[in-house]
């Protein structure tokens, strides 16, 4: 079963690829891995020239703006984080811009609270604006609009926002790119002897309890934040897999079909709906 998932990824066309600040930035200065970036940004420029169709969910705003402005540490206090999200957020994109621009690839932002996902006629615009985007080959480059959110309308994690824009889009897969493999019977960090689970049919309590928290200041998720986000896309009708974002060829080794990361297997709920996922 999992060797012939693997084969199929090839075949997806809807993808949504979500990676985080740790990935996109340098762990000793906080400041942006242009070559990472730079290569990122190609295979997803490969994978759409080749007819897929691509949704972008990027972290990186906080840190970036928390760089540019000289904080040292992760900032505690809400209206720090925003202030750093606002000078970040822009910045960032900045970055994106040009780097997609060099392969003539166009892209848009597009920035979300849960108030997009709870209004019905807000997540209505939201899902008609990615479609049209996506209709006219446009990459949607999404993360949370933390210059705005509160503890009551934040989504918490770029890894649960992809989950629910995997779901808005009704994609075929979300690729999770982390600091780590996969999931692992226990944090590989700590314990020498735990294993690599690279296929997993049905997310168990045993797993969430295997995943473990974030191991960088830099972003908000852990492996435990993957695995729940697993199940929203799982539940969705979106296969999930976690590779490694520190070698960007994973990407390429996984649409060839080889075994990098943990794949989640999608089953697709009977009546599925966004609302019910929303209180975490």
């Amino acid at each position: 079963m999992e060797e012939k998932m693997r084969k199929n990824i090839k075949d997806k066309k809807r993808i949504v690829f979500k990676i985080g600040s740790s990935t996109l930035t340098h762990e000793e200065t906080g400041a942006l891995d242009l070559v990472r970036m730079e290569k990122f940004v190609r295979i997803l420029t490969d994978l759409h020239n080749q007819g897929k169709e691509i949704v972008l969910v990027s972290s990186g705003a906080i840190a970036v703006g928390r760089k540019a402005l000289s904080l040292s540490e992760r900032p505690a206090e809400r209206s720090v984080k925003q202030a750093c999200a606002a000078v970040g957020q822009s910045r960032l994109m900045m970055v994106y811009q040009k780097l997609f621009s060099e392969y003539n690839q166009n892209t848009a932002q597009i920035l979300m609270t849960k108030v997009t996902i709870v209004n019905d006629k807000s997540r209505h615009n939201a899902e008609n604006t990615f479609r049209e985007l996506l209709n006219m080959g446009v990459i949607p480059i999404v993360n949370e609009n933390d210059t705005v959110a509160t503890d009551e309308i934040d989504f918490g994690d770029n890894d649960y926002l992809s989950a629910i824009v995997s779901a808005i889009v009704k994609a075929d897969l979300l690729v999770l790119l982390s600091d780590i493999d996969g999931l692992y019977t226990d944090d590989p960090n700590q314990n020498s002897q735990a294993e690599l689970i690279p296929y997993v049919e049905h997310i168990t309590d045993e797993m969430l309890g295997m995943a473990k928290g974030p191991v960088t200041d830099v972003g908000t998720g852990g492996m435990v934040s993957k695995v729940e986000a697993a199940g929203i896309a799982n539940d969705a009708g979106a296969d999930l897999v976690i590779i490694n974002g520190s070698d960007m060829e994973n990407i390429n080794r996984l649409f060839a079909g080889e075994p990098v990361g943990t794949l989640f297997k999608a089953h697709k709920t009977r009546h599925f709906h966004l609302k019910n996922y929303l209180d975490r």
